[in-house]
């Protein structure tokens, strides 16, 4: 558990409602096309927050908290990027004007902190209690790492077809005008959901989905529910700007699959072996920083493969 004071959790989370109220109150008041350059920009701003907190959590925390703080963002980090494709997909099938794109992600990044949080303070409760759920986690991701390696890409994507989605159109009917991209409207005396709204919800059961993967590979990492949690929370805070500057990149991350499925399995293994290491007291014990020289390592194979292939195509 956490061995932080309440003024920590507070001063974190106090910063985190500033920086979202001036996000969308000041910065992005306005709907507008993010461009890719501004979206750059904005990255390289969430990822320099994310360091300096690094170096704070360094002087304040020690030297292996830090460690622990910076292998789980680029963890997380690099597991939220599957999201982006998801994104895409879900953007073009409600056929979600650009301009928009940053109101509905902001919204649904929102209630992804929220739902982040209840998996982070659930996950590492079952942990405290029962040693043994670590094998759980464990195997789960050595399964999902393998289902990903031989996953079929799927072809026909419609969201309609999801349950929560066909629950919300029974309990309240949907329009598909959308005046002035609101999430709710009232005809003729009766309220309705629009498609901005559906968006929303299906992005919510999205992140829904990918923190079931995420987080318990991120307790492989640290059972510091601070730790984890900040981590966590920086790299979802990132993940609009991200979007909007890789949107137009994402040919280059043809066998990113690939390196997440290496690195969910890798995780899996590691939980179960270190869990053995710690119940049985054996001395082989798989470190954070062997965890990151791994992740670093299949992410930037990837990318080198995905980028020379993609040459390849473009010169035949």
């Amino acid at each position: 558990m956490s061995d932080e004071g309440i003024w920590y959790w507070v001063g974190f989370i106090t910063f985190v409602i500033i920086m979202l109220m001036l996000d969308l109150g000041v910065f992005h008041k306005k709907n507008h096309a993010v461009k890719i350059r501004e979206a750059i920009y904005w990255s390289l701003f969430w990822i320099g927050l994310a360091l300096l907190f690094n170096v704070g959590t360094y002087y304040v925390l020690g030297k292996e908290k830090a460690f622990e703080f910076f292998t789980a963002y680029v963890l997380e980090k690099s597991l939220s990027v599957d999201n982006l494709f998801v994104f895409i997909l879900i953007f073009s099938y409600f056929q979600i004007e650009p301009k928009y794109q940053h109101k509905i992600l902001f919204w649904g990044i929102l209630g992804a902190l929220v739902m982040r949080a209840a998996f982070i303070f659930a996950g590492i409760a079952l942990i405290t209690k029962f040693s043994w759920i670590m094998y759980v986690f464990g195997i789960f991701l050595l399964y999902t790492g393998i289902h990903m390696l031989f996953e079929k890409k799927e072809e026909d994507f419609d969201p309609n077809k999801n349950l929560i989605i066909r629950w919300f159109k029974k309990i309240m009917p949907v329009t598909h005008e959308n005046p002035k991209a609101k999430f709710f409207v009232k005809i003729n005396g009766k309220h309705y959901a629009t498609t901005f709204f559906i968006t929303l919800l299906f992005l919510e059961v999205s992140d829904l989905i990918f923190a079931v993967d995420s987080i318990p590979a991120v307790l492989s990492v640290s059972k510091d529910t601070f730790i984890v949690f900040t981590s966590n929370i920086f790299a979802i805070l990132g993940l609009r700007s991200l979007y909007f500057a890789l949107s137009g990149i994402m040919q280059y991350f043809y066998y990113l699959k690939y390196a997440l499925a290496g690195i969910l399995s890798f995780i899996g293994i590691k939980m179960c072996i270190n869990e053995l290491s710690h119940e049985f007291g054996y001395a082989f014990h798989i470190s954070n920083y062997v965890s990151l020289g791994v992740i670093l390592g299949l992410l930037s194979i990837s990318i080198i493969f995905s980028i020379i292939v993609k040459k390849r195509k473009e010169s035949n």
